[in-house]
Parts: C-alpha cells; sequence; structure tokens
C-alpha cells in the first residue's frame, strides 16, 4: 500500500509495479490536485525519472529569452540570475506537471482510493495491518498488505502513526513561504521575464513559465511559526512586507494573492529522522527527508528515492526489512548532503540581514560572469553541491 497521491507516491507505485508488486495507492483528498507552484528537477533526478517513463513527458519551462531582474519597491530594476543559474541544471516547472507525468506513468489498473488515510497500523513479521477510513462516509476496514510505504507529505500520518509525533522530527526553519500563480500579466514585467524584490527577512520572486502565467513565492521570517496561522496567508504576507509603500510591482503581486485560489501557505522545515523504516513500513519523500524547498531537490529525490525503492525490493524481494535498511543506507549520505545545502542555501532565497543581502548581491553579479562565477561557486562549495546535484542519485 501506498499513502498519499503526490510525486513521490506515484513514483513508487510505479517503481513498484515494474518489479511486479500489485500496489494500492490511498490518497486524503477527494480528488487529484491540480495547479501547483515553482519546482525544478535537477539533474540528479531525471534518470530516475527516465527509467520510470516520467522524462519524457517533461520539459523545462523555462522560458526562452527570458530575462531575470532584481528589483526594488521604487521600480529599480538591474539583470540578475535566476534559479536557473544554480547548479546542478535544474528545470523549472509547476508541481502540476511532474504530478501529470507520473500519473500517466502509472498503469490504468493500479487500484486508487481517495477520500481514504490510514488511522491504525499494526504489523509483524509477515505483513502489515491497516485500518483504512472513508473520510466521506466514516467507514473503516482493516486490510493486511506486505509493505507500507508513507509518501504522504511532510506532517504525515503514516510517520505519526508507527514512528512517532511530528514534533519529534519536524525541525522549524523560522521562515514562511507562501506560493500561487498569478492571473494573469504584470504591468512592469514581461510574461517570459522573471524577478526577484530581496529585503532583509523577506522576498519576493517571481518565476516565469513557458505556456503558463508566473508564480510567485513569497518568503518571510518569523519567531512564532504557530501565529502565523491566525491570520490569512494575505494578511500575514502583507504585515510581512511592513508598511512602506509597496510599489507597483510587489503590489499587484500582494494583490494577486488576495483572490488567489490555490494558496501554499505554510513554514518551511526538514524532517529529520535517525531511521526512515521499521519493519515493513517505510517513508519516503517529505515525510522522511524533506529537505526544505530551499534545496530544491524534493522532486527529485522523491523520484529517485522511489526508484531505488524498487531496485532494493527486486534485489531481495524475500527480505523485505533488509532491502528497506539497504535502501536506507544507499539513500541517506546524499538526504543529509541535500538537508545541508537547504540550510545554506537559504540566503539565496531570502537575506536574513543587511550583511547578507550584501554577500548576495556580489554573489549574483559574480554569477553572471562566467569566469567569475566558477570562482565563486568553488569558494561558496556550490559548485561541491553542483556536482551531487548532477549525479544519479537512485544508483545503487
Amino acid at each position: 500500500m501506498v499513502v498519499g497521491l503526490g510525486v513521490s507516491g506515484i513514483s513508487t507505485a510505479v517503481r513498484l509495479r515494474q518489479i511486479g508488486w500489485t500496489p494500492v495507492i490511498i490518497e486524503r483528498a477527494p480528488a487529484r490536485r491540480t495547479g501547483g507552484y515553482f519546482v525544478a528537477l535537477f539533474a540528479g533526478g531525471r534518470p530516475a525519472a527516465a527509467r520510470l517513463g516520467i522524462l519524457d513527458k517533461l520539459h523545462d519551462r523555462n522560458p526562452p529569452g527570458g530575462a531575470r531582474y532584481e528589483v526594488d519597491r521604487a521600480g529599480n530594476r538591474q539583470r540578475g540570475a535566476g534559479y536557473g543559474s544554480l547548479p546542478g541544471s535544474p528545470w523549472m516547472m509547476v508541481r502540476s506537471d511532474v504530478e501529470e507525468a507520473a500519473f500517466a506513468a502509472l498503469p490504468e489498473d493500479v487500484e486508487i482510493r481517495y477520500s481514504t488515510v490510514p488511522s491504525r497500523i499494526e504489523q509483524d513479521a509477515d505483513g502489515v495491518d491497516v485500518t483504512l477510513t472513508n473520510t466521506a462516509d466514516d467507514t473503516s476496514v482493516t486490510e493486511r498488505f506486505d509493505l507500507v510505504v508513507g509518501a504522504d507529505g511532510l506532517r504525515s500520518t503514516v510517520r505519526s502513526l508507527v514512528f512517532g509525533p511530528h514534533e519529534k522530527y519536524l525541525h522549524r526553519l523560522n521562515y514562511m513561504a507562501v506560493a500561487y500563480q498569478l492571473p494573469g500579466p504584470l504591468s512592469d514585467l514581461h510574461q517570459e521575464d522573471g524577478a526577484i524584490l530581496m529585503e532583509p527577512n523577506r522576498s519576493m520572486w517571481i518565476f516565469p513559465f513557458d505556456g503558463n502565467t508566473q508564480t510567485v513565492l513569497l518568503n518571510y521570517h518569523t519567531d512564532d511559526v504557530d501565529a502565523e496561522f491566525t491570520q490569512s496567508p494575505s494578511e500575514r504576507a502583507r504585515a510581512a512586507f511592513g508598511d512602506e509603500p509597496t510599489g507597483r510591482l510587489l503590489g499587484q503581486v500582494l494583490d494577486a494573492l488576495d483572490t488567489a485560489e490555490d494558496v501554499l501557505f505554510d513554514s518551511v522545515e526538514q524532517t529529520r529522522m535517525d531511521r526512515w523504516q521499521r519493519g515493513r513500513v517505510v517513508l519516503v519523500g517529505d515525510s522522511a527527508w524533506c529537505v526544505s524547498l530551499y534545496a530544491g531537490m524534493g522532486v527529485s529525490m522523491g523520484i529517485a528515492g522511489a526508484d531505488l525503492l524498487g531496485t532494493l525490493l527486486e534485489r531481495h524481494p524475500e527480505a523485505v526489512p533488509r532491502a528497506l535498511a539497504e535502501w536506507e543506507r544507499t539513500l541517506r549520505p546524499n538526504v543529509e548532503a541535500f538537508q545541508e545545502n537547504g540550510i545554506k542555501q537559504r540566503s539565496y532565497f531570502v537575506t536574513a540581514s543587511n550583511l547578507e543581502l550584501a554577500i548576495r548581491k556580489a554573489m549574483t553579479a559574480g554569477l553572471r560572469i562566467p569566469v567569475a562565477s566558477q570562482l565563486l561557486k568553488r569558494l561558496t562549495g556550490m559548485d561541491k553541491d553542483g556536482q551531487l546535484k548532477d549525479t544519479d542519485i537512485a544508483i545503487a
């Protein structure tokens, strides 16, 4: 059984089917999600996506010929280095692009149960008994599975049932993220262009996409994550950006948030666990190792982790716990490196002080110059991080 119909869950089901298993997917929501915010698929995740039949339905949606600008509230702008300038050759897309491609690779006869969550999980050496609750009609049934895969995200129900409460594993970085899609073009920015407004403890990113409207990512610092959820995303974002005049670009972006329908509003966190598997239960993706959006490796790691899981289960078909343990030993060094990268790379997305802001401006200026770019990457460790993000993660 696979819990979760996101990128990690669908990819896991695809891989399990490839090795001859019969996965059942359960999903809390009443239907598949649509839309979504900016994500990246790095070179290290693309080989796994190809092996799963996902990659041929994806492409880099970074608009050809588009520009990236560093802007301020007064309307000043200068050429900047966008997300695509980071090491690791990221392909830019929105989350629904990846989910739709993964879903298309899923055989049509794989069973999917919507509005369904696990409410109890008990296991022995030979299998796992799972009580499943249908939230639409409040009925429950207990079924037995050879394996349970928790791919149900940052606040995983599988993790809480088998490994313990969220508070034990979620580590807050004390930043909030607000992501949404713009309804149409902005007055001061061409559709194929992107923009970054960077101020101490807050930032605005506008990502352009070929064939789609731009998406927005707002980041801001908070000392009280829980208090952020006492108001709407729009109210909290406006408070974070202060009473100073917004200028036209930021003003239009905040106005769009007032009426946006599909908004991601959440704290930036990492999942840190001593182990991702227990007996015949295993966690995959953000439920096990969320590296944070600042690392940018969530999609790549979700696909690669699913691919590698199938490889090890195929290698040890009669010894599921052994396969899961070997899978974790193989994958964990990469995860730990990407989690460290997520901490280091936070200042690329949002700076914590005027000093960090000045350093970031110098770095982004250098990234636009080829010779200086290579030197900066070596000096900051970005070169090493990029090499890791370029490497096929799912090789065992």
